[in-house]
């Protein structure tokens, strides 16, 4: 009797397991974990699942059949369905969660509602609305169209109401269909015809040329062709040939059709190509760097590089990947920031070139597809050895994973905050590192408390380098007090005379100047001057911040936006004023106290367009921009050669923030936005603008003194039970009617301290208590140092699931943030 086998699909939906599904009989050892398949799910859905795993065991219910096979090979791998069961399993979140994070979207393929015309409708057009005969047109041009198409085509929304009127009429139908939507590039690639690849068939084939009449394009062509491919030595693609000058498409096609040249299509990339320019070799490590590297091999785990800004981290970097490299293996390099991809992916191209693979959101669906295969291609000289990116990257499916190097592994950016998964990129590395047993780097100027205290704890090994490349001074930290200034009228705007004096010394010298503000935007809000009404948002609990550019008031929530208003809608008074500053104000006010000085404004608004970020960057590199003014992207490794000055106009805000790590962030931002000056001649400055010169953190800046922020940190968070001594897990429930909210809460943190005691903090709200029309309620579960987490964990989700079978709380929406930052 031949065994029947079953597949347990993983589909990129909420669900809480896999699902089996029965392969068919012709399908018997054509399908094995890792490859996509189409299945139906629900009465009519079809979905790409990927199989988890393939057996023999008869499930107790009625199973249906995979449909058919997407891949002939794996596209993912054992390791990588291991992390994404750890991240369901730590992060508190479904697979499904999972894999519609962690698979491009081009890969996950779901059915889309298709229409046509239905074959029995009369064609009787009297009864159609003018909407309905429009669609009736539309599908009389292309039989077949999706909903979607058909919305765009007509230029309306909310179409689905017209569609389900004229299907229950009998005039459409819908059907779903599944849609490929990766499809490898086509180029086509030409190539010298054999015949004329001998030395004398090609000189008679020029004499012929030079002698016919009318056949100068021809000869012309012919000769910049066998210069770019090398005598006919390689092929070459079309779009090379076709940029030249004085090209012919009509001279191409009859060397085509006389059978001199062969064209053909052949499978392209869409990425660009890369030569490696010289060899790691040629990097020579200072004392310090050399005793970095040689630590950091001699320990097999994870260590953290704690290296001062501009030590010489990169160069470690690149050193320790040539050596993964050496050994057959493949190295992943994480950032924070995909703004700080441009200056590191072009100094590893520098030394790997083409080998290096960059991978982040602001690539093409297609692009993260192609980087995606190329990462697990079995053909070594296709296979991408280097991934950079930023947290997404964590992702790809490796073949061989030998190292994985978080470079600023305190940056909050590594924690995705929606959606599900809510993981931290950092700790999920290091777990990834462990499933490769690859080697891992942590590296910082400024660590995060928790993996600083690692070390301590033997976790880690710890790696120091202190001293900056080249004998370089660290910056002078210098603090305005400007509550004093401002009694001495020494202000003008939000500048200190002692900030702008040495900003001017700067422009003055041709050096070039960064500015930090934590805020975009032009001001924080504006405010009526007589009856002081703010303009809030409609679906969230916050005032409008004021954009100059655009005129308006926008919510950086949910993007709800409404035009300046020119009078208080209250008193009908017009004196509205603005309140507090962001990057938008310092560009206006800085362009006018220096209006000779090119200014540029690196922040979420303005890096918005595909390489705009970049642009940004290269123009400040190439001294084309005096001032860059920035929001937190600007404090991120970024490495400048001309930066004399460094700015923090208001320290206050990153200091009084509600938070027990506010004190750590806040040292931390300072601290690296100053390793931006002087960074390749001079010793630079930093001006710190605050309204308490004598805070700690500001103090702790001043002195470089990481040692004494973490001392006195350490013990604190000792004290109050808070990380690394405790674990968290905070807990947001959500709901659009208040009232519900508030008894769900209530409810929900009572069972849990029927468990937990005095573990379970709240119900609360957040510093934001309504986000895109729903009310947030938080509760938080501290896990202590004796407690078993994953006992915890499940105390957790089987109280949810209780309080969700409640009938009036079915509707409610709870979701899980282990670690929250």
């Amino acid at each position: 009797m031949d065994t029947t086998f079953f597949a347990d699909i993983i589909l990129p939906l909420h669900l809480r397991t896999t699902f089996t599904y029965r392969i068919p009989n012709e399908y018997d050892g054509k399908i094995e974990a890792g490859q996509r398949v189409v299945v139906q799910f629900g009465a009519k859905k079809l979905y790409s699942g990927l199989v988890r795993r393939v057996h023999s065991e008869v499930p107790n219910y009625q199973v249906k059949y995979i449909l058919s096979i997407v891949d002939t090979e794996p596209i993912v791998g054992e390791e990588q369905f291991q992390l994404w069961e750890w991240m369901s399993r730590y992060y508190m979140c479904y697979i499904g969660d999972v894999m519609a994070v962690a698979l491009p979207s081009i890969l996950r393929l779901a059915s889309e509602s298709m229409v046509t015309i239905h074959p029995d409708f009369d064609g009787e057009l009297s009864s159609l609305t003018d909407k309905e005969l429009r669609i009736v047109q539309l599908l009389s041009e292309q039989p077949v169209m999706k909903v979607n198409d058909i919305s765009v085509a007509i230029s309306m929304q909310k179409i689905m109401p017209v569609i389900n009127g004229m299907i229950e009429r009998g005039i459409l139908i819908m059907d779903e269909d599944l849609q490929q939507r990766f499809k490898p590039a086509k180029a086509t690639y030409l190539s010298l015809a054999p015949k004329y690849q001998d030395e004398s068939e090609a000189k008679q084939l020029f004499d012929e040329l030079e002698k016919k009449k009318n056949s100068a394009k021809q000869l012309g062509l012919m000769l910049r062709f066998m210069q770019l491919s090398g005598f006919g030595k390689r092929a070459i693609a079309k779009k090379e040939l076709a940029s030249q000058q004085d090209f012919s498409a009509s001279s191409l096609a009859t060397l085509i059709k006389n059978g001199v040249i062969v064209a053909e299509e052949r499978t392209a990339s869409r990425l660009k190509h890369y030569d490696k320019i010289t060899s790691p070799d040629t990097i020579e490590l200072n004392e310090e760097q050399q005793a970095a590297y040689d630590s950091i091999l001699s320990h097999e785990g994870v260590t953290l590089l704690h290296g001062v800004t501009s030590s010489g981290k990169t160069e470690v970097y690149i050193k320790l990947i040539q050596e993964t490299i050496n050994r057959g293996r493949q190295a992943l390099f994480l950032l924070p920031e995909i703004a700080l991809t441009a200056q590191i992916i072009n100094r590893l191209r520098k030394y790997f070139g083409n080998s290096v693979g960059v991978y982040h959101s602001r690539f093409s669906p297609s692009q993260r597809a192609e980087v995606w295969s190329r990462t697990f291609s079995e053909e070594p000289d296709k296979r991408f050895n280097v991934l950079l990116g930023a947290r997404s990257a964590i992702f790809l499916p490796f073949r061989d994973l030998g190292l994985v190097i978080v470079d600023e592994e305190h940056d909050s950016s590594y924690k995705q905050y929606e959606p599900a998964p809510r993981y931290n990129c950092r700790d999920s590395a290091v777990y990834l590192a462990n499933l490769w047993k690859a080697r891992t780097v942590l590296g910082s100027a400024t660590p995060s408390i928790e993996s600083y205290y690692n070390t301590q704890c033997g976790k880690y090994a710890l790696v120091e380098m202190k001293h900056r490349y080249g004998g370089l001074k660290l910056p002078e930290v210098l603090c305005v007090d400007m509550k004093d200034a401002s009694r001495k009228k020494e202000v003008t705007g939000y500048f200190s005379n002692f900030l702008s004096e040495h900003i001017r010394q700067a422009l003055d010298n041709k050096e070039q100047v960064i500015l930090f503000q934590n805020r975009r935007g032009y001001s924080l809000r504006i405010e009526c001057e007589e009856c002081h009404w703010t303009p809030q948002c409609q679906h969230c609990d916050v005032s409008l911040v004021y954009h100059r550019s655009t005129n308006s008031l926008r919510c950086h929530y949910c993007g709800y936006s409404i035009p300046m208003p020119t009078q208080c809608p209250v008193c009908g008074k017009s004196n509205l004023k603005t309140k507090g500053f962001g990057t938008e104000r310092i560009e206006d006010e800085i362009a006018q106290l220096f209006p000779s000085a090119r200014v540029a404004r690196m922040d979420m608004d303005t890096t918005m367009t595909k390489n705009r970020h970049l642009e940004i960057i290269s123009d400040f590199e190439d001294r084309k921009t005096d001032i860059l003014v920035g929001t937190q992207m600007v404090t991120k490794g970024l490495d400048f050669d001309n930066v004399s000055v460094v700015g923090i106009l208001s320290a206050d805000n990153l200091i009084n923030f509600p938070d027990f790590r506010s004190f750590e962030r806040s040292f931390q931002q300072m601290m690296q936005v100053a390793g931006r000056a002087g960074r390749h001649g001079q010793q630079g400055k930093v001006i710190i603008q605050t309204y308490n010169p004598w805070h700690q953190a500001v103090r702790d800046v001043i002195d470089n003194n990481y040692a004494e922020m973490y001392r006195t940190q350490i013990i604190e968070r000792r004290v109050f039970r808070y990380p690394p001594f405790n674990k968290l897990i905070e807990i947001i429930l959500r709901s659009r009617e208040e009232d519900l909210l508030n008894t769900a809460a209530a409810q929900y943190a009572a069972l849990l301290r029927e468990k937990l005691s005095t573990r379970v903090l709240g119900p609360e709200y957040p510093s934001v208590s309504r986000i895109r029309g729903y009310y947030l309620k938080r509760v938080i579960v501290r896990v202590e140092a004796n407690d078993r987490l994953s006992q915890v964990k499940q105390i957790i989700l089987d109280t949810t699931d209780a309080l969700l079978a409640e009938k009036d709380f079915k509707q409610l929406k709870i979701h899980f943030d282990p670690d929250p930052q």
